[in-house]
C-alpha cells in the first residue's frame, strides 16, 4: 500500500486518528513533528522560538524526503502543506487525507493546549480562523477529505478505511 499521509489543521486529530489507522491496517505510524524533535533535540517550540518558522519548514522539507513511501501512515504537522513542493510530493508518492475539522471545534480541543507555538496570540479563535482560511486551499488539494468535527476517532478511522476501500 502506498504511504498515507494525514494533513489537516492543528487539533483536526491527525495524531490521533494516525495511530488508530495505523493499527486498524497494520501499518507503521509516524509523526513528522515527532521524528523533527528527535533530529533536532529540541521541541517544536523551542525550534519556533530560536531558530524561526522558516527553520522548521526546512526541517519538514528535508524529513519528508526521508520517509518510506509504502506500508506507513504519516501524520503531519499542520503546516507542512504550506510549501507547494510537499504538497506535491506526498501527492506524488502517497495517498494525501486531509482531516477537516470546524474552527469552532478545533478551538475547543486546544483551549488548554499550551505547546501550539503559531497560538500563543492573545486571541486564538481569529488566529485559527486566520491560519485556517490561509491554509484551507492547500488542504484541498489532497486526494481525499474527511471531516473529523464532533466524530470518534473510531468513526474518523471508519471513514477513512471505508474510502481507502472504495478508492483502491
Amino acid at each position: 500500500m502506498k504511504a498515507i499521509f494525514l494533513t489537516g489543521f492543528m487539533g483536526a486529530g491527525k495524531t490521533s486518528v494516525g495511530k488508530q489507522l495505523g493499527k486498524r491496517l497494520g501499518l507503521l505510524v509516524v509523526d513528522t513533528d515527532k521524528m523533527i524533535e528527535q533530529k533536532v533535540g529540541k521541541s517544536v517550540n523551542e525550534i519556533f522560538a530560536k531558530e524561526g518558522e522558516s527553520a522548521f519548514r526546512k526541517y519538514e522539507r528535508e524529513l519528508l524526503r526521508t520517509l518510506p513511501l509504502k506500508n506507513i501512515v504519516i501524520t503531519t504537522g499542520g503546516g507542512m502543506v504550506i510549501q507547494k513542493e510537499n504538497r506535491d510530493w506526498m501527492k506524488k508518492h502517497g495517498i494525501v487525507i486531509y482531516l477537516h475539522c470546524e474552527p469552532e471545534e478545533i478551538l475547543r480541543r486546544l483551549a488548554s493546549d499550551e505547546t501550539r507555538p503559531l497560538l500563543k496570540q492573545p486571541n486564538k479563535q481569529e488566529q485559527i480562523k486566520r491560519l485556517l482560511t490561509e491554509r484551507l486551499p492547500y488542504y484541498q488539494e489532497a486526494h481525499f477529505m474527511i471531516h473529523t468535527t464532533n466524530k470518534t476517532i473510531e468513526e474518523i478511522v471508519d471513514d477513512i478505511v471505508a474510502m481507502l476501500k472504495q478508492h483502491k
